[in-house]
């Protein structure tokens, strides 16, 4: 038994007063005898038993009349049996994240979780208040048929939702009812990745999981085009997670381009080449599991002909090594109808280019005229000298002693490295410029391993790309927020819908490439899919999550047992009209006991 307000059980001390007044009655006084009373004496004598139990009885009725009162003033709550329960304002969290779609058993820990929360509605009554909240954080409330309806027509997300914040949803709509029982459940796979960050829930939890472990599960965690541009040969570069060989097969728009066998787990490479053009989609299988969401994963490349790497004198030894190395690869053409053109600023006469701050000092004033010529936001300020540290894009890590101040002057671009906190390297449609000399004297870059994936990336995938292309796939997770670019106006589909959109619009909860179209071509694409850590299976037991969730409650991996603990706490029902009613009897028995007696004198 629980109270409301323990403390006016203190008014239960008044219980003595009748007990004074009756100890107080029995206290001998000084007798004396009157002769016109004396025939009273018989009478007395008959009727004193009598009078004692009556006193008494009086005495015990009024103790109790005031316990009565002061414990109904203290409200109390106490488990009532029997069948059914109390109206409580119940809210239940159903797991639908993308991990309950693994199979157990021949059947989906969804369907599993789904039925535990399909009993537990149809144990609740017509005054009840419920809410259903499911991972990505949407509340359906109504009465038990309504979000019956509404629990049959929920499917599994496409990604791992949030289910700390449906928890912390679900635990604020019940603070805010009226009903005095206030419950909160949740049906999940318990899976550790869901529930990486504790949180406390503000009353008890009634926690459904499994309790079985999860099934083997193979997986691919990572995988994307290197480089993100073919031209038109590439490679994709991939994470395996398998506890043993496992074929692999690697498609572009449904098409097989190459097959190998993973070893297991860790990275994997594979190269191929492919005769379309423009932007496609990407698609790496595994034989299917019991978790087949990961056993394909997404990406996207742009293909197309390789541009020719033209170099000025100006750019340096080290540069015209390296342009020599990647034509020689094929990586950069040999056609000189399609240059990019490499070299200092002031000896660059058009787009695309890749500009690098000039080796003399008195370039400069030449090197900012051709910058306003072509069009560039960027001019180059005074020199500097130092030592710094370059962080960001490929050329992360390198190191600059002599650079340029870089100042903006408007326009739209982007900063890709930074050095000492100051935009190093910085692009914009068709351009890349450098605000120092390619040079040993003022940077370490071209003498390191990673020069010429950099100087490929420059001239490929940024100073190349057409007017209005993204350089680059974009990464969104479902139902995310995607801002495109401003020229963008729609939309295509994995199944070749396209559909009108803003600059900034709602992707669909579904995995898949996504292309960004600008005037009815394809200018970018979006690779949508899950992350990666939904692809872990692994799970707490459904005592260690409850304790990670609330210090207070049950947890089972039995759905009948759940669904039947759900309303505990709506069977403990107030107490308070019983002992109102109680109270009331005491008073009428009171009324009985001293009410006026005839007594017969012979």
């Amino acid at each position: 038994m629980n109270f409301l307000a323990p403390l006016y059980l203190l008014a239960g001390l008044a219980a003595a007063v009748p007990l004074l007044l009756h100890l107080w009655r029995r206290r001998t006084l000084a007798r004396r005898d009157f002769p016109a009373t004396r025939y009273l004496e018989r009478a007395e004598r008959e009727h004193s038993r009598s009078l004692r139990v009556s006193n008494l009885l009086l005495m015990v009725l009024r103790v109790l009349l005031v316990l009565a009162i002061a414990a109904a003033a203290a409200r109390p709550i106490a488990g009532v049996a029997g069948v059914g329960h109390a109206p409580v304002a119940l809210a239940i969290v159903l797991d639908n994240s993308l991990s309950t779609t693994a199979v157990r058993d021949g059947i989906a820990e969804f369907m599993r979780l789904r039925d535990a929360v399909r009993g537990a509605l149809a144990q609740a009554t017509s005054a009840d208040r419920l809410w259903l909240v499911t991972a990505d954080g949407r509340v359906r409330a109504g009465s038990a048929s309504q979000l019956l309806d509404e629990l049959a027509a929920t499917q599994p997300l496409a990604d791992g939702g949030d289910l700390s914040r449906a928890l912390v949803i679900a635990d604020g709509l019940v603070a805010g009812a009226e009903l005095p029982a206030r419950l909160l459940a949740i049906a999940t796979d318990a899976q550790r990745s869901a529930w990486s960050a504790a949180i406390r829930t503000s009353r008890p939890l009634q926690l459904f999981a499994p309790d079985a472990p999860a099934p083997p599960n193979r997986s691919i965690v990572a995988l994307a085009a290197s480089p993100a541009r073919w031209s038109p040969a590439g490679a994709v570069d991939a994470g395996i997670r398998s506890p043993d060989s496992v074929p692999v097969r690697l498609s572009i728009d449904d098409r097989t381009i190459a097959r190998t066998i993973a070893p297991g787990s860790g990275p994997l490479t594979l190269r191929a080449m492919a005769t379309e053009r423009g932007w496609h989609a990407l698609r790496l299988d595994l034989p299917p599991d019991a978790y087949v969401a990961d056993d394909q994963r997404y990406a996207a490349v742009w293909i197309g002909d390789a541009p020719a790497g033209i170099t000025r004198p100006s750019a340096g030894p080290f540069v015209e090594a390296a342009i020599a190395t990647l034509t020689s690869a094929g990586t950069l053409a040999r056609d000189p109808r399609t240059p990019v053109t490499v070299g200092a600023a002031q000896d660059v006469d058009a787009l695309p280019a890749l500009l690098t701050a000039p080796v003399n000092p008195l370039d400069i004033g030449a090197a900012n005229r051709t910058l306003v010529r072509l069009g560039i936001p960027w001019r180059f300020g005074a020199a500097v000298s130092g030592r710094w540290t370059v962080r960001g894009g490929l050329a992360d890590g390198a190191l600059v002693q002599q650079r340029y101040e870089l100042q903006r002057t408007g326009g739209r671009s982007d900063t890709v490295s930074t050095a000492g906190d100051a935009p190093w390297i910085v692009a914009g449609e068709r351009w890349v410029l450098v605000a120092s000399p390619l040079d040993p004297a003022a940077t370490n870059l071209p003498v390191r391993a990673q020069f010429l994936p950099w100087l490929a990336d420059a001239l490929i995938a940024r100073a190349a790309a057409a007017p209005g292309d993204l350089r680059a796939p974009l990464a969104r997770s479902p139902r995310s927020l995607l801002h495109l670019p401003d020229a963008a106006d729609s939309l295509e589909a994995p199944d070749g819908i396209v559909t009108p959109v803003t600059a900034g619009t709602r992707l669909p909860g579904a995995r898949g490439v996504w292309f960004v179209r600008t005037r009815g071509r394809r200018t970018g694409a979006v690779v949508v899919q899950a992350d990666s850590a939904e692809n872990s299976l692994d799970r707490f037991t459904a005592a260690t999550l409850a304790a990670r969730l609330s210090s207070h409650g049950n947890a089972t991996g039995n759905a009948s047992r759940w669904a039947a603990s759900v309303y505990a706490g709506g069977r403990a029902r107030p107490l308070l009209l019983p002992l109102l009613v109680i109270a009331s009897l005491l008073l009428l028995a009171e009324m009985f006991v001293v009410r006026p007696t005839r007594t017969t004198v012979p």
